[in-house]
């Protein structure tokens, strides 16, 4: 006979159930701890960061920036007059003296207008000549009837003198007397007027002279004007020095203030440095520098600070105190150093390439003997070109990254191979 054995299914199922319910909650906690698990730290070669030590001690801040080599003395030369450009005698390069011709313009209403004043000014001495001698002749004229009235006058005076000794002997009647003695007086009084005639007339004489006079040097005046303005189509240098610049060509028409030429004296140069404008706010007049130009360092001091800021750039002037190395010239690129300031007594470290003075910054900060480093946050003080202050975060030895480290922002820790 068969034995019928138990249905063994509702338990097999419900041991499936138990182990996929285990399996699935086990498969949560990994997962839940892998989550948990912080990701492995970076490698970077050693060799391709920039570390630096911590250091206290002096430092000294310096701000640096490009620029060029200018002429201390440099005279722009423009156009006085409307011309035409006819001969370049002078090409750039070339060594002048004040006299030397740079350019030669033309302008046919100048030249007929110096001859118009010239013309006028001959006219106007011919005129001058000719009052003069009309005037004199006037004079002598008028000193010619003075002299005869006065002869007439002292003539009649002497007859009264000797008709009152007759009359006084009796000879000559009174009346006779008394008729020579008015004719004197009033000869005499004729001859003091025609005297006075004459003192006028030379007065006046000389007054006609004077205006004429004037007419005569307002035409030279004018004649001197002419002259120059002509003269002026030939733009001289002005200076001795170097022809730098002649932006102009033989043909091309000139209006008045347009620049012809620019001249400079290469043996008087300073440097115009271009620093920018988060680090010209410290420097002032005075302060020392030094010039790189490529074949030597020259010293120097701020002489010129521009009141502007031109495309993110303060210029700075710096005149030059020592002797430039030869082959320094103008418009040469050099390399400027302001010194700003020393600090007798301060935490420093090289200046980071990613952090900005007076700021707080990240940088990673060196552990386990150089195997790693740690992401710390620096409070940053005053800069220099090289170096910066540290004013926390930070201790004498500690040593940093300085290289960019924005690859590992995400991270707190990078390991050192």
């Amino acid at each position: 006979m068969d034995i019928q054995r138990p249905d063994q299914s509702r338990k097999r199922r419900i041991q499936r159930i138990v182990w996929a319910t285990l399996a699935v909650a086990a498969l949560g906690l990994i997962s839940f701890l892998i989550s948990r698990l912080k990701p492995a730290a970076p490698s970077v070669e050693r060799e391709t960061v920039w570390v630096d030590t911590v250091q206290r001690g002096p430092m000294l801040r310096q701000v640096r920036g490009p620029g060029t080599l200018v002429p201390v003395d440099i005279r722009w030369l423009s156009a006085s007059q409307d011309g035409r450009v006819e001969r370049i005698p002078a090409l750039p390069g070339v060594t002048v003296t004040p006299d030397t011709i740079l350019l030669e313009l033309s302008n046919p209403e100048l030249e007929q207008g110096l001859r118009d004043a010239e013309a006028q000014l001959i006219g106007a001495n011919a005129d001058f000549d000719d009052l003069r001698a009309r005037l004199e002749s006037d004079v002598l004229n008028q000193r010619s009837q003075a002299a005869a009235i006065d002869s007439q006058a002292q003539e009649a005076k002497l007859t009264a003198e000797a008709n009152q000794q007759l009359a006084k002997d009796g000879l000559i009647p009174d009346l006779t007397l008394r008729l020579s003695r008015l004719r004197a007086d009033q000869l005499g009084r004729q001859a003091g007027i025609e005297t006075e005639r004459v003192t006028k007339s030379t007065q006046s004489a000389a007054a006609q002279l004077s205006a004429q006079r004037a007419r005569v040097g307002q035409a030279q005046t004018l004649v001197e004007l002419r002259r120059r303005q002509v003269d002026g189509l030939k733009v001289r240098a002005g200076i001795s020095g170097i022809l730098q610049e002649l932006p102009v060509q033989v043909g091309q028409r000139v209006t008045p203030g347009v620049n012809l030429a620019r001249v400079a004296r290469p043996e008087q140069l300073k440097a115009e440095l271009r620093i920018p404008e988060t680090q010209a706010k410290d420097i002032v007049l005075g302060q020392t520098a030094s010039i790189d130009t490529r074949n030597g360092i020259v010293s120097g001091r701020v002489e010129r600070i521009a009141p502007s800021v031109q495309e993110g750039t303060v210029t700075v002037d710096v005149a030059l105190t020592a002797e430039l190395p030869k082959g320094a010239r103008p418009d040469l690129s050099v390399d400027g150093t302001i010194e700003i300031e020393r600090l007798p007594d301060v935490l420093f470290v090289g200046r980071p390439a990613y952090c900005q003075p007076s700021s707080k910054c990240e940088m990673f900060k060196l552990v386990e003997a150089g195997k790693a480093a740690i992401k710390v946050s620096v409070e940053l003080g005053r800069s220099s070109v090289n170096t910066i202050e540290l004013v926390g975060g930070l201790q004498v030895g500690d040593q940093v990254i300085l290289s960019d480290t924005s690859a590992w922002d995400s991270v707190d820790r990078i390991k050192l191979d």
